[in-house]
C-alpha cells in the first residue's frame, strides 16, 4: 500500500504538498546516499538504506607503517599478495598497469544475479557497503559555474552543498593556480606536507610557471579527501604509507565513516543484503517503494516510503530504471548517453632524482593536480600527478629488459625519481553509447552496455598526451612515448549521463530536482543525472549535488 504522510513538528513543501516528518528509502550506501541521509535525518525525517553491503576485512594493525607490516604481520605476504598471489598484476597486452590489494576485494566482489555484457566498456562496479569511494583516492574538485549551468544546477546552491560536504568529510587543499581549473570556496585545512620528489617537480614548476601558463598548463596541490590534522574524532594523516591498502585511521574520508555514524540515529535503519530490482507505483505512477530480494535465500523485500532515492551509482540505478520501465511497458527501452571520462596513464622519470632518497612510510595518492586549460573551458583536461613510494612494483620491475636481479637493482636505483600523470578528458552524450535490458532464457535480464564510439575523442586524446608529456619534460621528467597507456572506456569510474536533467519533460530523464519525469516520487542523485561529464573527479560533485537534492526536499 502507498504510505501516508507522517506528521510531526515544522512543515515543508514537496511537488505541491505539504508535508512534516517523511520516510526515505535510500538505494546505496555509496557517497551520495550516505550524504543524502545525513541531510534528511538531520532535518528531523526518517532513512532507511537498502544496500548489498558486502563488508570489509579486519584492519590489521592499525598503528603499523607500510615497513612495519612487513616485519610485523604473522603472514605477510598473504595480505600484501593475496590468499595464493592472486592480487599480483603480470604484464600482458590485455593486462590493467594497475591492480587492487587484496584489503579492497569487497569493493569490487560481484553478484552474480545480476549478470552484464559489455562493449567497448569495462566498469568497475561496487556492491560493497560504502560503495565505489571505498577505493577512491580522495580527489576533490568544485566545478566552475559556467560546468554548473552546464549540467542544469543552481551554483548557488551548489556552493552551499559543497561547503556542507567539505565539513563533514574534512578537506586538504591550497591556494594555487589549480584554481583557474576548480574554485576553492570551501572550509579546508592545510595540504598534506609534499615528499622530496613532489617538493622537486613544485620548485622546477616555480621556475617555468609563466611560460607553461601561456602554453595553458597549470599546476598546484591536489585537493583531497583526507585530514591533515586530528578532527572530530578521527586523525590526520600521519604518512604510514598504507593508503592502497585502505587508511586504518579513516584520515582519507570514505563513506563507510558516515555510514557508521548515521547508525548511531534512531530515525535511521540499514539494511544490508538486499538487492534492489525495481520501484513500486500506484495506479497514477507515483513511487511508493521498492522491490527486490534478499541475497540470502532469496527472499522477496518491499520497502516502501515517501519517497524513493536512487543512490546506488549511475549503472546500477539505470539497472533499476530499465527494469521498471519494462514491468510497466511490457518491452525494455534503449537509454542513450552513457558517459566515462577517456582515462590515461604517463608514467615518467625526473633523472635529477635518480639514485635519491625514498621514504616508504609516506602519503601514498597523488600530492600534485594539473590541468590543460581549453579556450571554450568545456574541453579543459584534468590530472593528479602521484610519485612512486610504497607501492606494488612487480609490474614495473617486470616490464625492464633485464633479468630479474638486473631488473630489481636498476629499479632500486631509479625509485626515487618514478612517478606517473593520470589525465582524463570530459565526455559527452551521444546516440551510440547505450544501456539496455537483454530478456534471457533463464529469466533473468542481462544488463548491457554498449560504448559505442571510443574513438569519437582519438584526436583530442592524442593531443593531451602530447601537451602533458611536453609540459613535463619542461618539469624534468622524461615521460617515454611507449610507456603511456589510453585505458578501455570505463577505467576512470566517472559513469554518468544515463538519466540527465531536463528542464521539460524528456523520457528517461529526471527535473532539475532529481525527480524522475517517468516516475514521480523518486528521485535520482548520483552520477546517471549528469548530462554532461567534465574531465575533474566526479565524487565531491556527486556529493555536493545528493546534499542539494535533499536540501531542496526536506
Amino acid at each position: 500500500p502507498s504510505p501516508s504522510w507522517l506528521h510531526g513538528t515544522g512543515s515543508g513543501t514537496c511537488s505541491g504538498e505539504t508535508w512534516a516528518v517523511a520516510k526515505f528509502v535510500v538505494v546505496g550506501s555509496g557517497a551520495t546516499g550516505v550524504q543524502f541521509a545525513q541531510t534528511a535525518l538531520e532535518a528531523g525525517h526518517h532513512v532507511e538504506m537498502l544496500d548489498v553491503g558486502h563488508e570489509r576485512s579486519a584492519v590489521q594493525l592499525p598503528d603499523a607503517s607500510f615497513s612495519q607490516l612487513k616485519e610485523q604481520l604473522d603472514d605477510p605476504s598473504r595480505y600484501f599478495l593475496g590468499e595464493s598471489g592472486n592480487a599480483i598484476v603480470f604484464p600482458a597486452p590485455s593486462a590493467k598497469p594497475y591492480g587492487f590489494p587484496p584489503s579492497k576485494e569487497h569493493v569490487f566482489r560481484d553478484v552474480p544475479d545480476l549478470p552484464r555484457e559489455e562493449r567497448g566498456f569495462v566498469p568497475l562496479i561496487s556492491y560493497a557497503r560504502g560503495g565505489l569511494a571505498e577505493a577512491w583516492t580522495g580527489g576533490a574538485y568544485e566545478l566552475r559555474d559556467d560546468e554548473l549551468d552546464t549540467l542544469g544546477f543552481s551554483s548557488a546552491s551548489m556552493r552551499r552543498a559543497y561547503g556542507i560536504v567539505a565539513e563533514r568529510i574534512g578537506l586538504s587543499a591550497s591556494r594555487d593556480d589549480i584554481e583557474r581549473c576548480a574554485p576553492l570556496t570551501t572550509p579546508h585545512q592545510p595540504s598534506l606536507d609534499p615528499d622530496l620528489h613532489t617538493t622537486h617537480i613544485l620548485d622546477r614548476y616555480a621556475a617555468r610557471r609563466t611560460k607553461l601558463n601561456v602554453e595553458g598548463f597549470v599546476l598546484g596541490r591536489s585537493r583531497v579527501a583526507v585530514l591533515s590534522r586530528d578532527t572530530e574524532g578521527r586523525r590526520g594523516c600521519t604518512r604510514l604509507g598504507r593508503c592502497l591498502w585502505g587508511c586504518p585511521r579513516d584520515s582519507l574520508y570514505t563513506p563507510r565513516i558516515t555510514l557508521d555514524q548515521l547508525q548511531l540515529n534512531e530515525r535511521f535503519t540499514y539494511v544490508p543484503g538486499v538487492i534492489v530490482h525495481r520501484l513500486l507505483h500506484d495506479g497514477s505512477g507515483r513511487v511508493t517503494g521498492v522491490i527486490g530480494v534478499s541475497t540470502e535465500g532469496r527472499r522477496e523485500h518491499i520497502s516502501t516510503g515517501d519517497r524513493v532515492i536512487l543512490a546506488a551509482g549511475a549503472i546500477a540505478t539505470t539497472r533499476i530504471y530499465l527494469q521498471t520501465a519494462t514491468a510497466r511497458d511490457g518491452e525494455s527501452p534503449v537509454i542513450s548517453g552513457l558517459m566515462d571520462n577517456r582515462h590515461v596513464m604517463i608514467p615518467f622519470v625526473t633523472p635529477a632524482r635518480v639514485g635519491g632518497d625514498t621514504r616508504l612510510d609516506e602519503y601514498q595518492y597523488h600530492m600534485l593536480a594539473m590541468g590543460l586549460l581549453s579556450k571554450d573551458g568545456q574541453s579543459d583536461v584534468h590530472g593528479q600527478i602521484s610519485c612512486l613510494k610504497a607501492a606494488s612494483v612487480h609490474p614495473i620491475v617486470h616490464g625492464l629488459p633485464f633479468d630479474l636481479r638486473t631488473s630489481l637493482r636498476v629499479f632500486q636505483r631509479i625509485r626515487a625519481g618514478l612517478g606517473v600523470a593520470n589525465i582524463w578528458l570530459a565526455d559527452t552524450r551521444r546516440s551510440a553509447n547505450t544501456v539496455s535490458l537483454r530478456r534471457e532464457q533463464d529469466g533473468r535480464s542481462r544488463l548491457v552496455l554498449d560504448y559505442g564510439d571510443d574513438n569519437n575523442d582519438a584526436g583530442a586524446t592524442a593531443d593531451a598526451i602530447q601537451r602533458t608529456r611536453s609540459a613535463l619534460r619542461s618539469l624534468g621528467c622524461f615521460a617515454p612515448k611507449g610507456s603511456v597507456r589510453v585505458l578501455p572506456r570505463g577505467s576512470s569510474v566517472h559513469y554518468a549521463g544515463t538519466l540527465p536533467i531536463a528542464d521539460e519533460y524528456s523520457p528517461h530523464a529526471v527535473r532539475p530536482n532529481g525527480e524522475l519525469w517517468d516516475f514521480p516520487g523518486a528521485f535520482a542523485v548520483d552520477g546517471s543525472t549528469f548530462r554532461w561529464l567534465p574531465a575533474k573527479n566526479l565524487t565531491f560533485s556527486l556529493m555536493a549535488n545528493a546534499v542539494r537534492v535533499a536540501e531542496e526536499l526536506v
